[in-house]
């Protein structure tokens, strides 16, 4: 298990592999899961927090039988884009999570954060604009929260993929190009 830059995480995925999304409260872990493709997130629960093991003992519940390969961790950065207490307290619990991987049963996922400034304001806006009752909003804007962050981490990723795609053909293009111009050099020169 590594912490790894977002761009780099799909490459370390086994095929099929699915990632959870964990929205980090101070009282609530939000979580969310990916389809195997990686294209959809959505929302699957909340874990009450107490304290680390046993957040993590519930968490590994919710692991069992989805395929998680990969943790996508809100990081609740400042608007200035600075670590302040809420970061750090969400790179504590990925780091903790590396050094106890026994806590997960074993299993051993990829971690990777997501810049998650605004997230639960976003998904708190989108709720009311839904006629959604403040009970129910509160019941799940954190694993709602979870789902926007996870969802924002698998559009990078498939736009990462994208521009790969069209970077490569566009070179495999220009290396036509060469090898098409030097069949015209060499015809020329065979014309002389």
């Amino acid at each position: 298990m590594a912490i790894r830059n977002i761009r780099d995480l799909k490459a370390q995925l086994p095929p099929g592999g699915r990632l959870m999304g964990l929205d980090l409260g101070s009282k609530t872990i939000g979580m969310a899961i990916s389809d195997p493709g990686l294209t959809v997130a959505s929302p699957v629960g909340t874990i009450m927090r107490r304290k680390f093991t046993t957040d993590v003992q519930d968490l590994a519940k919710e692991l069992r039988g989805r395929n998680v390969a990969g943790f996508v961790i809100g990081l609740p950065r400042n608007m200035d884009g600075s670590d302040g207490p809420a970061a750090q307290s969400a790179r504590s619990f990925a780091q903790n999570l590396i050094e106890q991987p026994q806590l997960l049963g074993g299993q051993v996922p990829e971690i990777a954060f997501w810049d998650e400034r605004l997230s639960t304001s976003a998904v708190s806006r989108m709720m009311i604009e839904w006629d959604m009752t403040r009970k129910r909003r509160d019941e799940v804007v954190d694993r709602m929260a979870a789902a926007y962050i996870l969802q924002g981490a698998l559009d990078f990723m498939a736009a990462e993929a994208a521009r790969a795609a069209l970077a490569a053909r566009d070179e495999a293009k220009g290396d036509a190009a060469g090898l098409d111009g030097r069949h015209d050099e060499e015809d020329r020169d065979r014309d002389d």
